[in-house]
């Protein structure tokens, strides 16, 4: 059973309620002053303990996504992404359909009313990255009256390490997509699904580390041009949008600014903005400090000229330790047209899932305005 089964979270949850009447079963039959009964005791307590917090770690896991497998949870993954070269004469497309699920909407078992979540591997031409996604097809995409129709699309990521899957099941980007589209307010879209952790286990806050993983050219060239080969998505500029969480909020901010002729919108759900420098990124940059600076998002409007792009960022004013950072940011991007930049503010809100559930359904509306819908 997978780590984030529900047969897992399950038995956790089982076992923690035996252990919780057993030890008071049993607890009488300990009520002695030997060794053995110390012992006992002491065992019973914390193997209860040891349950009821596996059991809260199970479902918190499954809620937030922070590990994929057993094998991420016990840090047994440490080799570096493959890299699956498929040229000209490789046998493997560059997109292949691994699976397909409903979306969990009222009549969500026909894809022409709930649409439908494909499950695909990816693989850059040019980057050379393989990474797994999950990509949302609205309803209008298989309804006769729209066989002709391209349709906006957005990337859509999480944070590290993160997990796709939590971007449906945590997050409920398809449903949110397809009850606004529903309303009318927001065009159907098409959502490319994934975590930036392209290559696991490391976190290269989707730079082009040199001699290492070209996770920006993915982002901006690859994943693009790939969706957009095999899905109905309009290629015309102003059609790509992009919104992530945490580390995918930096991505997405990144990503707008450095490519406005890829990403037409960005929005990014508490970012930070510069690229982390810790043990999971390891050096991103060896020694080039000109890219460590347009990594630094201060530094990129500061000093660079001001790309033709709309960013959205959110946070707290209690609850988010990005807070200042953002309203430095949003000041500094007011001042260099033609970018502009939107905001959420929330009184309170934690650096979590709920906080991000409240800001996703308005944020994926604005975003929709700045996507062309042809």
């Amino acid at each position: 059973m997978g780590l984030t089964s529900n047969k897992v979270l399950a038995l956790a949850a089982v076992l923690a309620v035996l252990l919780f009447f057993g030890t008071i079963w049993i607890w009488p039959r300990l009520a002695r002053r030997s060794w053995r009964a110390v012992v006992g005791r002491a065992a019973l307590l914390l193997a209860t303990q040891f349950m009821i917090f596996a059991t809260i770690g199970v479902a918190a896991n499954q809620a937030f996504g922070f590990y994929a497998s057993w094998a991420d949870l016990f840090g047994q993954e440490k080799g570096q992404g493959v890299v699956h070269d498929y040229g000209s004469g490789g046998a493997h497309a560059p997109l292949r359909l691994t699976g397909t699920q409903t979306v969990n909407v009222s009549g969500g078992a026909r894809p022409d009313v709930g649409g439908q979540i494909q499950q695909v591997d990816l693989v850059g031409p040019v980057s050379h990255i393989a990474t797994p996604a999950y990509v949302y097809l609205p309803p209008e995409y298989f309804q006769p009256q729209y066989q002709n129709r391209r349709f906006p699309a957005t990337t859509v990521l999480t944070g590290y390490p993160g997990t796709a899957a939590a971007l449906i099941k945590g997050l409920h980007y398809p449903q949110t997509a397809h009850q606004l589209a529903a309303a009318g307010q927001m065009p159907p879209m098409i959502l490319v699904m994934l975590r930036p952790t392209v290559a696991p286990p490391r976190d290269t806050e989707c730079v082009d580390v040199p001699n290492g993983p070209q996770t920006e050219t993915f982002f901006a060239k690859d994943l693009p041009d790939v969706v957009a080969g095999h899905y109905r998505v309009d290629r015309r500029p102003g059609s790509w949008g992009i919104i992530g969480d945490s580390t995918g909020g930096y991505c997405a901010l990144k990503l707008a600014l450095h490519h406005p002729q890829v990403y037409a919108g960005a929005v990014a759900l508490s970012p930070y903005y510069t690229a982390a420098n810790d043990a999971t990124t390891g050096d991103l940059f060896q020694g080039d400090q000109t890219e460590r600076d347009r990594a630094n998002l201060m530094w990129f409007m500061e000093h660079e000229p001001a790309p033709r792009t709309s960013l959205l960022v959110t946070t707290s004013k209690q609850g988010e330790h990005n807070y200042g950072d953002t309203m430095r940011f949003i000041d500094l991007v007011k001042s260099k047209p033609p970018t502009t930049i939107a905001s959420i503010v929330l009184e309170s809100g934690g650096h979590n899932f709920n906080t991000w559930r409240r800001e996703i359904p308005p944020a994926m509306q604005w975003l929709g305005t700045k996507l062309a819908d042809r």
